[in-house]
Formats: structure tokens, C-alpha cells, sequence
């Protein structure tokens, strides 16, 4: 009974030592950040403000466990309570620092996305830029997690020895494990490939297994799609390595948006060419750069007409191609309506056929 006693004194003088350590930590963290805000405040460029809130949540865990760690030493309590207080102790602070890294990378992506606005209409540099760095942020999380997993487990002397015990067989068991893993590497691959190669970027208009879209997000396994009508089409990022696809939005935004309309071979083209030009004259989504009517085929019983017009980006190439074709049919209906297809038929002979 007195020896259970004695283990339980230790035990709550531990504890003791370890939320006095915790208190003074915390105490700190909380001047030190009271300090950084004021100090960012008064600072002009926001970037500091956003670094700041990316790293307070690891700095909640951080401070206090070096206080704990640094009043440890004063604990006088037996040798197996003393390293398994350590043993915790170098857990939180291998997770307080990966916690702090992971914050720091996530704080510049943020300071990027605030520098690059993807709301401009010229914007194919900012996507650019983005892209890459939202790649590179989840490369560098996915390294830290793993790296982190690898030293909290190097902590336990059982698994270091499975380790040594182990590393005689590491060759065939890396062996075994590149063949197993061997997609997922091609795919990890692929989605670094992605960020430097680009391909696609960040809100890129394509055209994915026939559907409309624009790139919403892309990770190191897979892309997700936001479709036109709010539907999501998630793709392996491998798919944009190995297979063709439309991207309206490589090199520039600009695009050129065609009408085709079936009309009888007496409508005066001349007209056409002129009502376009006035229907695009007041519609806003017209850029003024290119516009144009041809007859680009014919057939036995009509020609094919087509309206030529640009727009600055995709959505309003098809606004445009769209408010186009229902006034120049509207046109048709009023001012030509002897134009429109109709179906020919001839009479031989005196009498009607029975």
C-alpha cells in the first residue's frame, strides 16, 4: 500500500511539474502572439497577418511543450516515470513542429493566392503561378506527414530494433513494395509532373470526356472538374498525361465563337453580314477583335451560313454564340421568312399524281 502510495505521489508530482510547465508555456505563447498582432497590425502589407494565422494554432502546442521540456530537469521523480513524461514529451514535439511547418507552407500559399487574384481578366500568369504552388503545398504536406510519421515511430526503441533487424532484407522488401505501389508512384509522379508541365491550371476551360468545365482543383492523384451545370467530374490526374483533351485556355483566354444556320440559297448574304455587325454592336460580351459571315457549304437544298465573333473568355463565347443565333433566327422569321429551309417539289405533266 505505501509503495503504491509513493508511486502515486510521484505520479501527481509529475503531473504538477508538467502543468506548471504547460501554464508558463502557454503564458507565453499568448504575449508573444498579443505582441505579433499589434505588431502586424501596424504594418502596412497583410502578409505578415497571414503568416501570423497560420502559425498561431502550432504555437498553442509548440510553446507550452518546450516549457514542459525545459522544467522537466526539476521533476524528482523515479527513472520510469521520468522517461515516459520525455518519451510523451518528444512525441507532441515532433507533432507541435510538423504542425508548424505545415502551417508555415499552408501561410505562403495563402500570401501567394492574396499576390496572384484569378478574379482579372487577364489571369493566365496568376493561375499559373497558383497551380504550381497548390501542387508544391501538397507535396511538401504529404513529405512532412511521412517524415513525421518516421520519427515518431524511431522514438519506440522496439520498432528501432525491428529496424536493424530488418535492414538485411530492406532490397527485397523494396523490391516487393515498388512493384505493389507502382501505380501509386505513376500517379504521385504524374501529379508532380502536372505542376511543372501544366498542362492544365487552376480554372482552365476544357473539354473532359465531352464535357464542359472548368479545372476546380488539382492533387497529387486526381483533378476535379466543375462541369456548367455545377456537377463535379473527378478525373486521375494520369488521365491528363495519357489521354487527349480540350484546353480552351492554354495559352490565352480569347476565344472564337461560330453560328451555323441552314438558309435557302436566295438570302442576301450582304444583309446577314450587316445585321450581325449589329447585334454584336450592343452586346457587351463582344470583345471587337474578329467578326465574319461565310457560306462554308452547300447541299442540294440549302447553304450552310456561318457568324464569326470573339470573346475575351469561354463563358461569354457562348453567351455571345448563343444571343447570336436566336436574333438572326428572330431576323429571319421577320425580314426573310421565304429564306428559311423548305423542301422543293415539281410537277411533270398537266395532272397532279394520284
Amino acid at each position: 500500500m505505501k509503495e503504491w502510495l509513493d508511486q502515486g505521489g510521484d505520479w501527481l508530482l509529475a503531473i504538477g511539474w508538467i502543468a506548471l510547465g504547460l501554464l508558463g508555456g502557454w503564458i507565453v505563447q499568448v504575449i508573444l502572439m498579443r505582441i505579433a498582432s499589434r505588431i502586424a497590425r501596424s504594418t502596412g502589407p497583410d502578409w505578415d497577418d497571414l503568416l501570423l494565422s497560420a502559425l498561431r494554432g502550432p504555437s498553442r502546442l509548440l510553446l507550452p511543450l518546450l516549457g514542459a521540456m525545459l522544467i522537466a530537469p526539476a521533476m524528482r521523480v523515479p527513472d520510469a516515470v521520468d522517461e515516459f513524461v520525455r518519451h510523451v514529451f518528444s512525441i507532441g514535439l515532433i507533432v507541435a513542429v510538423a504542425w508548424l511547418l505545415v502551417g508555415a507552407v499552408r501561410g505562403l500559399r495563402a500570401l501567394v493566392e492574396q499576390r496572384y487574384d484569378t478574379r482579372t481578366a487577364d489571369n493566365l500568369h496568376a493561375r499559373r503561378v497558383l497551380t504550381q504552388i497548390d501542387v508544391l503545398v501538397k507535396i511538401a504536406v504529404f513529405i512532412v506527414m511521412v517524415i513525421t510519421g518516421a520519427c515518431i515511430l524511431m522514438t519506440f526503441d522496439r520498432v528501432r530494433q525491428v529496424g536493424v533487424s530488418l535492414l538485411a532484407s530492406a532490397g527485397i522488401a523494396g523490391i516487393i513494395l515498388g512493384f505493389s505501389a507502382q501505380r501509386s508512384l505513376a500517379t504521385l509522379f504524374a501529379g508532380i509532373q502536372m505542376a511543372f508541365t501544366q498542362p492544365i491550371r487552376i480554372d482552365d476551360v476544357v473539354i473532359v470526356e465531352g464535357e464542359w468545365g472548368r479545372i476546380e482543383e488539382i492533387t497529387l492523384t486526381y483533378v476535379v472538374v466543375r462541369i456548367w451545370d455545377l456537377r463535379r467530374l473527378v478525373v486521375p490526374i494520369t488521365y491528363f498525361i495519357d489521354k487527349p483533351f480540350q484546353n480552351w485556355t492554354r495559352v490565352t483566354a480569347d476565344l472564337l465563337g461560330t453560328v451555323f444556320l441552314e438558309v435557302d440559297y436566295r438570302l442576301p448574304v450582304d444583309e446577314v453580314r450587316t445585321k450581325l455587325k449589329e447585334i454584336l454592336d450592343e452586346n457587351d460580351d463582344w470583345d471587337g477583335k474578329t467578326w465574319g459571315v461565310q457560306v462554308t457549304d452547300t447541299s442540294a437544298r440549302t447553304m450552310q451560313v456561318r457568324a464569326l465573333m470573339s470573346a475575351s473568355d469561354a463563358s461569354k463565347a457562348w453567351n455571345l454564340r448563343c444571343t447570336v443565333r436566336e436574333k438572326l433566327i428572330a431576323w429571319l422569321q421577320s425580314e426573310h421568312p421565304e429564306m428559311l429551309p423548305r423542301v422543293r417539289g415539281e410537277i411533270v405533266g398537266n395532272e397532279l399524281p394520284r
